[in-house]
């Protein structure tokens, strides 16, 4: 605080002057180029939205005065006429030459503010992005007598305001003359402005034209009256490829009167990531908003794009996105109700376009129906899931089974799904994503139905035992393999299954793999960590070799009388077992695999002396 400052604090009768900020305009104009707009751009959504806001200001009060928006552009300038409500040369000092005000705070018509697309004051201030002479010439539809007046403004921040004799505006509007800075005359080229003009005003309520081309294109695709459903479906498929770039499946008419909502959504042809932020386009009272709008449906409903007009949702500063607010939370639940409603409907009615449908998209569906009891519910006999009966839904599945066993994993699956199917015990893959939530989720939606989890102790259940007198004749064959796979905490039992052609077996769970794993980090370890992992030891059960007693192969090994032998051909066995589950090696899996493979090759090819006295 400085000597000055702190007498004037301590003095409150001695008066303070005001003071104004001053604005380094240059500096403001890079701040919005570089920060607040993504893009040069916008300087014509400005233009164009200041002169539709004055044409809605005029008829607000004159209902038949005439709407019209016309630009012309030749590379090095851009003029912008407007039949709207036009100012005086007070209006002039007091909204074009402060930064911030807005004509839309003018007297008379703050009540109709809702009717305007400008909702900041930030104006013509965009227009020096590409420009550094701005000129106005306008003439005010309220005061008919006021002669016309010019406001030029420089980037320097410096402007020149001067009445003008009445034959320069005969008419009420305003034109606004843009002379391009070095640089940007791209941007105020004919080409560009056109395309731009089309791309932000194509549904705008007046006339807008560049030259004589007209840019507005009413009523909107989803409105306008087509002979036949079928001729609409063509059209809109074509506006789809035309705006997104891709020929829909299908198009969910978006329509939400309460929040002033309309639209349409496009069903992407193709699958895509649920992760994958989607982009659709806004169009605010018919201006284009933002073609990025990520937050405008729910995150379940990644499948579609969408294209909508809205009178009610509120804009960012930078008027490129949406606010996020009790409206807009409001208005996504509705249009995902209309896309939910939409996939009922085809379920309900046209259930050749739903499994089209779903064979793109059963992801987007699988994760709506896990929180959604209804949908769930609906989908249930269209859902594809993998399953030991082949693919199929999960409401046949269940009607084939009275307990709907499944797998977390699709390796648990893999290990068990074969043996699984020849004994008759049904189980459903619920490795892939969202599938075993909606598993889980059955009995909610189908009450009676039983749904557990398969581990290895229900798959050795269901198969059968094998005689004692059997098992007790090959003890010793079952001590060799046994004491062979110990070291890698591996149990080998006899049972006797289907198929015949598998000779073993492997089952473990995920308890049973994380022991497996912290065993192997304990060994690996220093001692500080070695006692750390020691402590955590679970009481997990161990993972199994299933030797099939039916298999031939299997009783020829058992009549096996050299234990080198017995433990060579229970490694070979070991390793195929994992190999059919489709499981990930561990190096000592793949050195095991290895050896018993060398190990059998040696075997078979060992002349001198007898292979075996069994033989």
């Amino acid at each position: 605080m400085d000597s000055q400052t702190s007498k004037a604090s301590q003095s409150p009768q001695s008066p303070q002057s005001p003071h104004t900020f001053q604005v380094d305009l240059r500096g403001l104009v890079d701040l919005l180029s570089h920060h607040l707009y993504s893009s040069p751009k916008v300087y014509l959504r400005e233009l164009l939205q200041n002169a539709v806001d004055a044409i809605t200001a005029r008829r607000a009060e004159q209902p038949d005065a005439p709407a019209a928006v016309r630009l012309y552009a030749d590379g090095a300038s851009l003029r912008v006429e407007d039949t709207g409500v036009g100012l005086t040369e007070s209006d002039v000092h007091s909204l074009l030459a402060t930064i911030g005000r807005s004509s839309k705070r003018a007297e008379g018509l703050q009540e109709a503010r809702s009717d305007f697309l400008g909702q900041f004051g930030i104006g013509l201030l965009a227009c020096f992005v590409v420009a550094e002479r701005i000129r106005v010439v306008s003439r005010s539809a309220r005061t008919p007598d006021a002669a016309p007046v010019e406001w030029t403004a420089t980037d320097d921040g410096s402007y020149v305001v001067r009445t003008l004799p009445p034959d320069a505006r005969p008419e009420p509007g305003t034109t606004v003359h843009l002379v391009a800075r070095p640089g940007a005359a791209d941007w105020l080229s004919a080409d560009r402005v056109r395309s731009l003009a089309r791309d932000f005003g194509s549904l705008l309520p007046y006339d807008v034209r560049v030259g004589d081309e007209p840019v507005t294109e009413l009523p909107a695709p989803w409105d306008r009256a087509y002979p036949s459903p079928s001729t609409r479906r063509v059209a809109l498929a074509r506006h789809c490829h035309d705006l997104f770039g891709f020929t829909p499946l299908d198009s969910i008419d978006l329509d939400v009167p309460l929040a002033g909502v309309r639209g349409v959504a496009y069903v992407l042809p193709s699958a895509v990531s649920p992760a994958q932020r989607a982009s659709h386009r806004v169009h605010l009272k018919g201006m284009l908003l933002t073609e990025r709008a990520e937050q405008l449906l729910p995150d379940w409903a990644f499948f579609v794009r969408c294209v909508l007009d809205t009178d009610s949702l509120r804009p960012t500063a930078s008027r490129e996105s949406l606010y996020e607010d009790e409206t807009l939370a409001a208005v996504r639940e509705a249009l995902g109700e209309r896309i939910r409603s939409w996939l009922t409907g085809l379920a309900a009615g046209d259930p050749e376009r739903l499994a089209a449908f779903l064979s793109v998209h059963y992801l987007g569906v699988k994760s709506l129906a896990r929180h959604d009891g209804e949908m769930l519910r609906t989908m249930l006999p269209w859902l594809p899931f993998e399953t030991t009966d082949g693919r199929l839904s999960l409401e046949e599945f269940a009607q084939r089974h009275p307990v709907v066993h499944f797998t977390r994993t699709v390796e648990e699956y893999r290990q068990v799904a074969p043996i699984a199917s020849a004994q008759g015990v049904g189980v459903v893959n619920g490795g892939y994503t969202y599938d075993s939530e909606l598993v889980q989720a059955l009995p909610s939606v189908r009450p009676g139905t039983v749904v557990a989890e398969l581990d290895a102790d229900t798959v050795t259940a269901h198969l059968d035992a094998v005689d004692p007198a059997e098992e007790l004749a090959l003890s010793a064959f079952l001590g060799a393999a046994r004491a062979r796979l110990d070291p890698l905490g591996c149990d080998v039992v006899l049972r006797a299954f289907h198929p015949l052609s598998v000779p073993a077996l492997h089952l473990d769970d995920r308890a049973t793999r994380h022991e497996q794993a912290r065993a192997e980090a304990e060994e690996q370890a220093d001692d500080l960590w070695a006692g750390i992992l020691g402590s955590l030891r679970g009481s997990a059960p161990r993972a199994r070799l299933v030797l099939n007693h039916l298999n031939p192969l299997i009783r020829r090994i058992g009549s096996l009388c050299d234990p080198e032998l017995i433990g060579t051909a229970t490694e070979s066995l070991y390793g195929q077992a994992l190999l059919m589950a489709q499981r990930p090696l561990r190096p000592a899996d793949s050195a095991l695999l290895n050896r018993a493979f060398i190990g059998l090759l040696e075997w078979a090819t060992h002349t001198d002396s007898p292979k075996d006295g069994s033989r």
